[in-house]
């Protein structure tokens, strides 16, 4: 992977929230978030992210908590720290465009889902309000800046890389990383996958109304496991679906507890639990027919997907 080709994703499922100045056709509300989890390292980072200076095609990452801002914004001439770069760039280049990116990891020391997924709505209602009050001040001194906000969640193992091993972690549950800024038009990713080069795998496909895992499937369950044994930097993404018969809820319910049978394979080879993820996708994207048996086979399905 390039070192930053950077920022949950065309922008990797990138959603723009709002403009401070937007163009007064075409305008519309999309989502704030970045969907999914991308692994992101701290090296993927290093060499072309520490600049001094900026100009309007570049990218950059600073270490600002973003929480700062609405204690910051009620001062006439806020102190802005680390920020302060950022802000004499903005100032004085008006009418640039830009994106700002509030990032924010739930601390890897906490695993259960029960604990990660309530910290997770409040890590991205607070870095969305934080960031919004930015705007809105930047607004109320009538800076021209186009601006777009994002929140994103990153793996903090990740993002430290080999300095994750050998510094003293934060110990809050909800590790406030910083900012990600890119300056001009151009579309970019800003949150490649470090696992882009990983190894794929097949769907494991189910009859209908079943969540039994074939025993066909032991040798692709059994080469998934002893990759994940090799390469200890990648998780795993399970995600369940199934035909459109039945309801809604019916049909997450199913497309859950498949997911749930494949982890338990996974661990029974050895995968520790931290490292399997699972989402319940139901009869959503459909790759076949629903209207024949072989379609409805291929639906019902669980996809595999490194991270």
């Amino acid at each position: 992977m390039k070192k930053l080709t950077i920022v949950l994703i065309a922008m990797l499922f990138l959603l723009p929230v709002g403009t401070m100045a937007q163009n007064k056709k075409h305008t519309k509300e999309v989502s704030p978030f970045i969907e999914g989890k991308k692994k992101v390292r701290q090296i993927d980072y290093d060499s072309i992210w520490k600049f001094t200076t900026f100009d309007q095609k570049k990218i950059y990452y600073n270490n600002f908590d973003y929480t700062l801002f609405p204690a910051l914004c009620e001062h006439r001439n806020p102190d802005w720290g680390s920020f302060q770069p950022v802000m004499n760039f903005l100032q004085t280049q008006g009418r640039t465009p830009f994106r700002m990116v509030a990032v924010y990891a739930i601390n890897p020391d906490i695993k259960e889902a029960a604990q990660r997924q309530p910290l997770i709505e409040q890590a991205q209602q607070e870095a969305l309000e934080c960031i919004q009050s930015f705007a809105a001040w930047c607004a109320d001194k009538e800076m021209k800046n186009k601006m777009q906000l994002f929140v994103a969640q990153v793996d903090y193992r990740y993002w430290q890389g080999t300095d994750f091993f050998v510094r003293e972690q934060p110990k809050d549950a909800v590790i406030h990383v910083g900012l990600v800024l890119f300056f001009g038009t151009k579309k970019i990713d800003l949150f490649p996958s470090a696992a882009a080069d990983a190894k794929t795998f097949h769907n494991i496909k189910f009859f209908p109304n079943d969540a039994t895992v074939q025993e066909s499937y032991n040798s692709l369950l059994d080469e998934l496991a002893q990759y994940m044994l090799e390469n200890e930097r990648y998780e795993v993404m399970l995600r369940g679906y199934t035909d459109n018969v039945g309801t809604d809820a019916y049909c997450i319910g199913l497309s859950r507890q498949r997911c749930v049978e494949v982890k338990k394979k996974l661990i029974a080879r050895g995968i520790p639990e931290y490292r399997i993820e699972i989402e319940a996708r139901g009869s959503s994207d459909p790759i076949g027919d629903n209207n024949d048996y072989e379609g409805r086979i291929s639906n019902n399905r669980v996809s595999i997907e490194m991270q």
